[in-house]
Order: C-alpha cells, then sequence, then structure tokens
C-alpha cells in the first residue's frame, strides 16, 4: 500500500505530525535518518514523501543526518517520486547564505549579511560591515545556533578569542546589520502546500532562541516556546497579518520548491521589513494555535492526504 513517508532526524518534533495523520486514517511510514543506507540499485516505493530534515540536527547527535537526507532525496528525484520540501529546500535549509542569496533573487530585503570562515576573518567582516550594533550567527543553524548580539568590534574580538567562542558545524560565521524594532518582536508565517496559513508573533525581550516546537520547553531556559512566567505569551497567532510579502513569499517558495516553510521577518523603526530566515522544518507551538483554533500540523496532514489522494492512493478523503 502506498503511504506517506515522513523524513526526519527528531521524533519529539515528528510526532506531533503523526497524531494529526493518524486522526485522519492516513498511512505512513517515518523514516529516522540519523544513519542508514541508500541502495542506488533499487527503486524507491510509491508514495508521497515529506522532507522535515534540519539544520540543527548535529544539537542532537546527528551530525550526517542533512547529508544522508541529501542522498536519498536524489534517489526520489531520480525516479520521479513525488517529493515535498526535497533537495532544492534542503540546500536553502543548511545555508542561510544560499537563502539569502534565494530571497535576493525575488526581490525580497534582507538584513546586510557577510559570511566569514576563520577568527581573523570573523573580526574583518564586522569591520567591513560597518554597523555599530551587529549579530553573529551560524550559517548551518537552527535554534538560533551562534547567535550573539555586538555593540562594538572590540566586545566581537573578545567573544571570538574567548573559550566561549562556537564554531560553526561547517565553519561559516555570518556577520549581520542588527535590525532595530521599535517593538522587541519578531513576525513568523507559516506556509503549507506553499501557500499562507498564518502569522505568529514572537516575543524577542529574552533573547534570539525562537523555536516554537513544544519540545523546547524541556530543559532549555533560553527558549521561549509554550508556557511563559509573564502574563504576555510569547507566540501570539495574527488573525489579519499586514504584511506586503505574503505573496512574494508565496512566489518564493513556489520558486524554490519549498511546500512548508516559516518564515521569519522583523520591521524597523522606518517599516522597513527584513527578511532573515527560512525554516522549512517548520514547528508550530501548541498553546498559541489552541487560543485561535487553527493548527498547523492538521493542515499538513490534510495537505499530504489530499496529495495521496491525487496519485489515487486514498479513495476517499476523510476530514
Amino acid at each position: 500500500m502506498s503511504k506517506v513517508y515522513i523524513l526526519h532526524e527528531n521524533d519529539d518534533w515528528t510526532i506531533h505530525l503523526t497524531r494529526r495523520l493518524d486522526e485522519l486514517n492516513v498511512p505512513y511510514e517515518a523514516w529516522h535518518l540519523d544513519e542508514g543506507i541508500v541502495d542506488l540499485t533499487e527503486e524507491p516505493p510509491e508514495g508521497v514523501f515529506y522532507s522535515r530534515m534540519s539544520a540543527s540536527s548535529h544539537t542532537r547527535g546527528h551530525r550526517y543526518a542533512p547529508e544522508l537526507t541529501q542522498s536519498v532525496l536524489a534517489w526520489l528525484e531520480r525516479h520521479g517520486r513525488k517529493v515535498f520540501n526535497g533537495s532544492k529546500a534542503l540546500g536553502l535549509e543548511v545555508s542561510k547564505v544560499n537563502q539569502y542569496m534565494a530571497l535576493d533573487a525575488c526581490g525580497i530585503k534582507t538584513p546586510k549579511t557577510i559570511a566569514a570562515v576563520g577568527q581573523k576573518q570573523i573580526i574583518e567582516a564586522a569591520e567591513k560591515l560597518g554597523e555599530t550594533s551587529f549579530i553573529t550567527k551560524h550559517n548551518r543553524a537552527g535554534k538560533g545556533l551562534g547567535v550573539q548580539l555586538f555593540h562594538s568590534i572590540e566586545a566581537l574580538k573578545q567573544y571570538v578569542y574567548s573559550e566561549d567562542f562556537e564554531l560553526p558545524i561547517d565553519g561559516i560565521t555570518l556577520i549581520q546589520q542588527y535590525i532595530q524594532a521599535p517593538e522587541p518582536y519578531i513576525t513568523r508565517c507559516e506556509f503549507v502546500g506553499g501557500k499562507f496559513v498564518y502569522a505568529v508573533r514572537v516575543d524577542t525581550s529574552e533573547g534570539f532562541e525562537l523555536c516554537p516546537a513544544d519540545a523546547c520547553q524541556i530543559g532549555d531556559l533560553h527558549c521561549p516556546a509554550g508556557e511563559a512566567a509573564e502574563e504576555k505569551p510569547k507566540f501570539q497567532v495574527v488573525e489579519n497579518v499586514e504584511n506586503p510579502l505574503i505573496a512574494k513569499y508565496e512566489s518564493f517558495l513556489s520558486d524554490n520548491e519549498i511546500a512548508v516553510a516559516g518564515i521569519e521577518c522583523i520591521r524597523d523603526v522606518n517599516g522597513t521589513i527584513y527578511t532573515y530566515d527560512i525554516n522549512t522544518n517548520t514547528n508550530y507551538n501548541a498553546e498559541a494555535e489552541a487560543e485561535n483554533g487553527i493548527y498547523g500540523m492538521l493542515e499538513l496532514a490534510k495537505f499530504l492526504q489530499q496529495e495521496l489522494h491525487k496519485q489515487g492512493f486514498i479513495p476517499v478523503l476523510h476530514y
């Protein structure tokens, strides 16, 4: 029987999707790609394939999961299988440089950014950027890896040449213009099937690590997901988002063969919107969704069910 195949490396994030697939009686199989083999002499099974491989897989001990997934995707695509968030999407997931160049090609504004390899080169890049305040981040990131805010070159030097310096998994550090927002929040726009579903306002007052996944509530004091100590929740679904870039985002996703994504942006004091992250392994915050009665993983499960139906694998849609 043909089914949905989920390519991933994190059960804690994937279970929210498989529960929804169970609710809809959609047949599926999860491929946990932290290790494995790809037999290029065989053909893949029939079905619908969805990759939610994460750029931060190495932080969970799955260093080569993206590389293995890239091999699996090449195999699937060579045999003409229906793949969502395939090779092109994964190429963007694991490289912010790739993201910014793709966004630029679609006329979407990103913060000024310089990529550097080497401690000396990081300092040189910051000097060349010429900004009073700037941030560093990892090129292959996720979970806010390597994000630090600096207000001087001297402060950056002290960090880069200290034991606290985090070496990026691919060696590439980004030095980026710091966007000062009039209020401490960013906006994350969620898309399923390449179409806008909803936006969420994310409070950034306590830091930069902004993973909305419920699993992040465990043992990660820097991740403002789920319940917060203060009355104001960290994540709030915005019903009527005022973002003139939604149409451009949808066009960007289409051009780059991305079906499912969360796109993060920030508006500066002059009202200019900067887009700074594309997450093709998007997660959702349960409390924020429950407040508004809209559920990203349910929409995704329905989308995958419909794709099976289109291919004649499911005779009747169940809602």
